[in-house]
C-alpha cells in the first residue's frame, strides 16, 4: 500500500487496487469516524458523484475503506476552491475544513472532488462536527496539538 497521510489523526493508504483505506486515531477519533461515515452515507443518498463512496465501515476498528478520488490538488485559485465547496453545500453538507488540501482532481471524472468529512455538517438536520466543537471538547487546544 502507498502511504498518503499519518498525522496523530489519521493514517490513510491506497491499497494495491486504488481503494483509499483511513484509519482514524488521536483525539476523538470515534467522533471523527462517526462524521465522517454519517456524512458519506448522506452525500451518496443524494447522488452526490465528487466526494468518495464509502465501501466499508469498521466502527470497532475506527477504519473506513472509500473510492479514490484522485489526486491532492496543490494550486487552485481561491474563486475555483470556493466553488468547490459551493457546490457541496448545494448537496446539503458544510464541510468545515473547507481548504485546497481537502480537494482532489479525478482524471477519471474530469473534475475536482471533495475528501475528508471528518468536519463536516449535515445542514439539513444540524448532524455533525466542527473544529470549533473538537477544540471545546477538549478545551480549546485541539488544533494546536494536531497538525496536518
Amino acid at each position: 500500500m502507498q502511504e498518503i497521510k499519518d498525522t496523530q489523526r489519521a493514517e490513510v493508504h491506497i491499497g494495491f487496487d486504488g481503494r483509499v483505506h483511513k484509519k482514524y486515531k488521536g483525539q476523538l477519533a470515534k467522533e471523527r469516524y462517526e462524521n465522517e461515515v454519517r456524512v458519506l452515507k448522506y452525500l451518496e443518498e443524494k447522488g452526490c458523484d465528487f466526494v468518495p463512496k464509502l465501501l466499508e465501515a469498521h466502527p470497532d476498528q475506527l477504519y473506513i475503506v472509500t473510492t479514490n478520488c484522485g489526486n491532492i490538488v496543490h494550486k487552485i485559485s481561491k474563486e475555483k476552491e470556493k466553488s468547490v465547496f459551493a457546490a457541496l453545500e448545494a448537496f446539503g453538507v458544510r464541510h468545515d475544513d473547507a481548504f485546497m488540501r481537502n480537494i482532489t482532481y479525478s482524471p477519471h471524472l474530469g473534475k475536482f472532488c471533495v475528501i475528508d468529512f471528518e468536519f463536516a455538517v449535515i445542514l439539513e438536520t444540524g448532524e455533525g462536527l466542527t473544529i470549533k466543537e473538537a477544540e471545546e471538547a477538549r478545551g480549546g487546544d485541539y488544533e494546536r496539538k494536531v497538525e496536518d
